[in-house]
C-alpha cells in the first residue's frame, strides 16, 4: 500500500505488505527447525498437577459455569461453551461378553471416561475457542501456530484452577473438538466438517477439550 503526497510517494505498511514479505511467509508457513523454540511443546510436556484433596464450597452449577467462562475469557478465550457428555458404554468385560478381547478391538473408546480404573466418567466438557487468522492445520510456522499456543495456555491454566478447587479436570486434544464446540453452542458444522461461528466464521481454533466433574450447567448435551 502506498501514500501519495503531491510529488512524494511513501510506502505505507498494511495487510497487503505481508504477501510479498518472505519473513512473514516463513513466520506463518515454515515449521520450526527445533521444537524447543516453541512454547507449545513446553506446555504440552508440562505434567498435570494434583487434585486438591478437599473440595471447595462452590456456587450453583449456573454460577460456577459463569465463573468458568469468565476465567477462560480472561485468559484469552474468545468463545467458551459447556457440553454435557454422555455416559460411556460399559466395557465388554463389564457387560460379561464372552469374547471381550475381540469386541474391545472394534469398539471406540467411550467419550467422557475418566482416567484410571474405578473412576467415574467425566460428565462435562469445557470447550474454548480462540480466533485464528491463519488455520493452524495448514500454517505450521511459529506464527501460524499462535492460536494453538493460546489455546494450550488457556486450557492448561483453567484445568489447573479446577483441580485446585478439588475436582478432576483433564485437558487433551480431541478429534471431535469442533463437533463438541457445536454441541456447546459455539457455532455450527458446515458441509466440510468445519466449525462456523456467528462471530468469526470458520476463523477459529478449538483448543484442547477440558473434561471435568466440576458441577456445571451445560449449554447443550452431546448424544
Amino acid at each position: 500500500m502506498t501514500l501519495r503526497l503531491g510529488p512524494l510517494t511513501l510506502s505505507w505498511p498494511g495487510r497487503d505488505s505481508r504477501k510479498n514479505d518472505p519473513y512473514w511467509d516463513s513466520f506463518i508457513n515454515t515449521p520450526p527447525a527445533d521444537l524447543a523454540n516453541t512454547v507449545t511443546e513446553m506446555i504440552r510436556n508440562a505434567p498435570e498437577g494434583n487434585i486438591f484433596p478437599t473440595k471447595a464450597d462452590i456456587h450453583t452449577p449456573e454460577i460456577t459455569s459463569s465463573h468458568v467462562k469468565e476465567l477462560a475469557k480472561y485468559l484469552g478465550a474468545n468463545l467458551v461453551g459447556i457440553a454435557s457428555l454422555p455416559s460411556p458404554l460399559p466395557s465388554p468385560k463389564e457387560r460379561g461378553d464372552s469374547d471381550a478381547s475381540s469386541l474391545a478391538s472394534i469398539l471406540p473408546s467411550p467419550p467422557g471416561r475418566g482416567e484410571g480404573e474405578g473412576l467415574e466418567p467425566y460428565p462435562f466438557a469445557v470447550v474454548c475457542a480462540v480466533r485464528a487468522e491463519y488455520d493452524p492445520r495448514t500454517s505450521p510456522g511459529i506464527g501460524g501456530q499462535v492460536p494453538v499456543q493460546n489455546g494450550l495456555f488457556i486450557t492448561f491454566v483453567l484445568s489447573a484452577w479446577i483441580r485446585e478447587l478439588g475436582f478432576r479436570a483433564a485437558a487433551a486434544p480431541d478429534l471431535n473438538a469442533e463437533k463438541l464446540a457445536a454441541v456447546a453452542g459455539l457455532g455450527k458444522i458446515d458441509a466440510d466438517g468445519r466449525l462456523v461461528t456467528p462471530q468469526y466464521g470458520n476463523q477459529v481454533h478449538v483448543a484442547n477439550i477440558i473434561r471435568t466433574d466440576l458441577p456445571l450447567e451445560p449449554d447443550s448435551s452431546a448424544t
